[in-house]
C-alpha cells in the first residue's frame, strides 16, 4: 500500500550525503596519494523564494566570515562547494556546504567545531 503511494506522487528523492561517493583519492603535484573525504560542514534552509541561489549568497558569506567557515576555507582541498536541494515537505530548497578535507582535517573539525 505504501509503495503504492509512492509511485503515485512520482516525486524525485533527496538526495543526502551517502548518495555520493564520500571519499576521493587524489593525486598531488608530487604523485603522492592524497585521499579526502567529502563532508557536509554547514546546511541552510531557504524558503521559497524567486531566485534562491541570490538569497543564500548572504548567509553562505556571512558563515564564511565566522571562525568555522575561514578554517574550512583554508583548509578544504579542493575549495569548498555548495548544493542545492529542493526540501518537499517546506516548498523550500536546502543548501549544503560541502568541504573535502583529510582524515586528520576531518578528526579536528569534528572535535573542535561540531
Amino acid at each position: 500500500m505504501v509503495i503504492k503511494v509512492m509511485v503515485q506522487l512520482k516525486q524525485t528523492w533527496q538526495s543526502n550525503e551517502f548518495t555520493r561517493p564520500k571519499y576521493q583519492v587524489q593525486l598531488s603535484d608530487t604523485g603522492e596519494e592524497m585521499i579526502t573525504i567529502t563532508h557536509v560542514v554547514h546546511t541552510i534552509n531557504m524558503a521559497d523564494v524567486e531566485d534562491p541561489d541570490l538569497f543564500v549568497a548572504q548567509p553562505i558569506y556571512e558563515w564564511q566570515q565566522t571562525e568555522q567557515g575561514k578554517w574550512i576555507m583554508e583548509n578544504s582541498d579542493p575549495t569548498p562547494s555548495w548544493h542545492r536541494n529542493v526540501d518537499h515537505m517546506t516548498y523550500g530548497y536546502q543548501y549544503q556546504i560541502r568541504a573535502y578535507l583529510t582524515h586528520k582535517q576531518l578528526t579536528f573539525w569534528k572535535l573542535k567545531y561540531e
